[in-house]
Parts: structure tokens; C-alpha cells; sequence
């Protein structure tokens, strides 16, 4: 059994929160172990500042779709924002390629960590912008450990 879920959030600060339930009650439900639960759940909710963030003018929103298939959640965070910068190429081309994350800013500092935190909390992430389109992309998966009564796996 699987469970896909996707949500259309405006760029309010109150949707973080709301994204978030959202993911920790599914996962509740299916029996995901909550440390796994809670990682995947912060995770998440960098992701979502960034895009309320950064993400466009304030009249757009932004797009998170969360899959749980298997032993692996997947979440992707999309916004229509100015997307990430493009890498400098020798000769003065420009790739079309992201630049990676930066390391973490200084622990003083109040911006900076969001993707460094996506990183060290998730198994894979990927950002990218969108094709053909504005804004950014923001994919990460965790495998997932399950509780002793996980529904998903007694529907299996």
C-alpha cells in the first residue's frame, strides 16, 4: 500500500505548521516510527519557510506532494519564486544546473540552515529549478523504519 497526498499552500507563514501536521498524521497513521516521523516533519518545514521565504510574489503559492511507497517518503517542495542561482561556467557561460548548498551559516545567524538542515536529516535531496518555468524544486526521501503495529505494513 502507498499514500500520496499533495497540497496548493499560499506563501503564509501558518501554512509551515499545517504542512507539517499534515505529514506527521499520515505518518502517524501508517505506523511510521516517529523519530523517523519527526526528522522527515522538520524537514519539511525548512523546506516550507524557504518556499514562503522565497518563493515569488506573495499572490503565488507553493506545491509540497509527499509519497510514502514502500520503505521510502518522498517529499518535494515546488514554488514559482526566482529559483536558485545558476553555477558560473568557464568562458563566462552560465550552466543551468543549481549551485549546490551552502554550508551552514554561523550558529548565530537566523537564516542559512534550511537546506543544510534538509540534508542532515534526509537520506537523498535534490534541488533544482524548474524547467522551462520559474522557481524551485526541492526533493528529499527518508527510509522509513515502522512501528510494530504499522497499519501500512499489515496492508500489505
Amino acid at each position: 500500500m502507498s499514500i500520496w497526498w499533495s497540497l496548493h499552500l499560499r506563501r503564509e507563514a501558518a501554512s509551515v505548521p499545517l504542512a507539517r501536521r499534515l505529514l506527521v498524521g499520515a505518518m502517524e497513521t501508517a505506523g511510521v516510527d516517529p523519530d523517523i516521523s519527526y526528522d522527515l516533519s522538520l524537514a519539511l518545514s525548512e523546506a516550507c519557510a524557504n518556499a514562503v521565504e522565497h518563493g515569488g510574489d506573495s499572490s503565488t503559492g507553493y506545491l509540497v506532494t509527499a509519497f510514502i511507497d514502500g520503505d521510502t517518503c518522498r517529499i518535494e517542495v515546488t514554488d514559482s519564486g526566482p529559483g536558485f542561482p545558476e553555477q558560473p561556467r568557464p568562458h563566462g557561460r552560465r550552466s543551468r544546473l543549481p549551485q549546490p548548498p551552502r554550508p551552514p551559516a554561523p550558529a548565530e545567524d537566523e537564516h542559512g540552515r534550511g537546506l543544510f538542515l534538509i540534508e542532515s536529516l534526509t537520506d537523498h535531496v535534490r534541488v533544482r529549478n524548474r524547467p522551462g518555468r520559474q522557481g524551485a524544486v526541492v526533493t528529499f526521501d527518508k527510509i522509513l523504519k515502522w512501528r510494530e503495529d504499522a497499519a501500512l505494513l499489515r496492508a500489505s
